[in-house]
């Protein structure tokens, strides 16, 4: 619709520029310029627009996450583009589908927003969300729009696994532990962030912006990994619920992984143990994996430990005293 050749919203307002804020705005205008931003495939029977989006699946097993970010704890506008935070928004849930052995294929989104965000920065969002989602295939169905004091990002993802999803609880003593993808850049990019930093410039970019093995969660099912977790708090903490779900013990060789230099860069800037990054750092959404044996573990992962009798999580034999995974509360 237009008016003397301008750009109207759907309820009539204006197009916005730069500088319109979501209240100027407002919720269904925003809603209809979203709704350009995120495009459907042929499974999908009724996307955005409705109370509720209607989706075939033809065979397997439906496998379905949530997650949130909210601004000042899990993202600062400061230290991150929109576009940035979509792509983390994103992967954090496109992560936990390969956590399951499986692909992710639809996913809704929900924005919580003060009055006064500006437009753009909400559309650079929905943009860094769907670029992420595109490049495994997967696509935005719904989602919903409210007013806050701060940004809160609450994204579901649906997915499939064509065979049973790997779950945290069947490692048994006996079985090695392997990780594949990177791991520890995150955490250090985001202790730069903390100091005020923006280099090494590798590691602000893994914060802001994580490459998860999105392709490694189905290799592992279908190499009969026992047990599979993404590494999004921290590895020695998602060890730790692989042990407790599994009713086992778990240790971690240090000497198994080999510290990238902008880790030991940072870790002599700050005073740090690099390994610290890498043992509890979370946010790159690695993926951590038991596996019945050394042969049976996929090309590109890497055996860093094994499961025993007991309970537990162990480094090197023995009780690790450092920080091993953010906790929520």
């Amino acid at each position: 619709m237009t008016v003397v050749g301008v750009p109207v919203w759907w309820d009539g307002r204006m197009a916005p520029d730069a500088t319109t804020t979501l209240g100027e705005a407002g919720e269904f205008g925003l809603i209809s310029q979203l709704v350009d931003i995120f495009e459907t495939d042929e499974h999908v029977l009724v996307g955005p627009g409705d109370d509720a989006a209607v989706l075939r699946i033809r065979h397997g097993h439906v496998v379905v996450s949530t997650d949130l970010m909210v601004e000042g704890r899990h993202f600062r506008r400061d230290w991150a583009s929109a576009a940035d935070v979509g792509h983390r928004a994103a992967a954090q849930n496109l992560s936990d589908i390969n956590a399951m052995g499986g692909t992710a294929r639809h996913l809704t989104i929900g924005l919580a927003a003060p009055a006064d965000l500006p437009v753009e920065w909400a559309l650079d969002l929905a943009r860094g969300f769907a670029e992420e989602c595109a490049s495994i295939g997967a696509t935005v169905v719904g989602g919903d729009l409210t007013r806050a004091d701060q940004v809160v990002v609450a994204v579901t993802v649906l997915g499939q696994c064509t065979q049973a999803p790997v779950l945290r609880s069947g490692a048994q003593p006996g079985d090695v532990l392997a990780l594949t993808g990177r791991q520890g850049w995150a955490a250090g990019g985001l202790a730069v962030l903390g100091r005020g930093f923006r280099s090494p410039r590798a590691l602000v970019e893994a914060y802001r912006r994580p490459e998860p093995p999105y392709a490694a969660g189905a290799e592992a099912a279908e190499a009969g990994a026992t047990s599979l977790i993404d590494v999004s708090d921290g590895l020695l903490a998602e060890a730790g619920h692989i042990a407790a779900a599994s009713g086992v013990a778990i240790d971690v060789r240090r000497d198994a992984f080999e510290v990238p230099e902008p880790l030991h860069a940072v870790g002599a800037a700050l005073g740090a143990d690099p390994m610290e990054f890498i043992l509890g750092g979370g946010d790159d959404h690695s993926l951590l994996a038991t596996f019945p044996d050394v042969a049976s573990v996929p090309s590109g992962w890497q055996v860093i430990g094994e499961v025993r009798a007991g309970e537990g999580v162990t480094v090197d034999g023995a009780e690790y005293d450092g920080p091993t995974g953010w906790t929520h509360f």
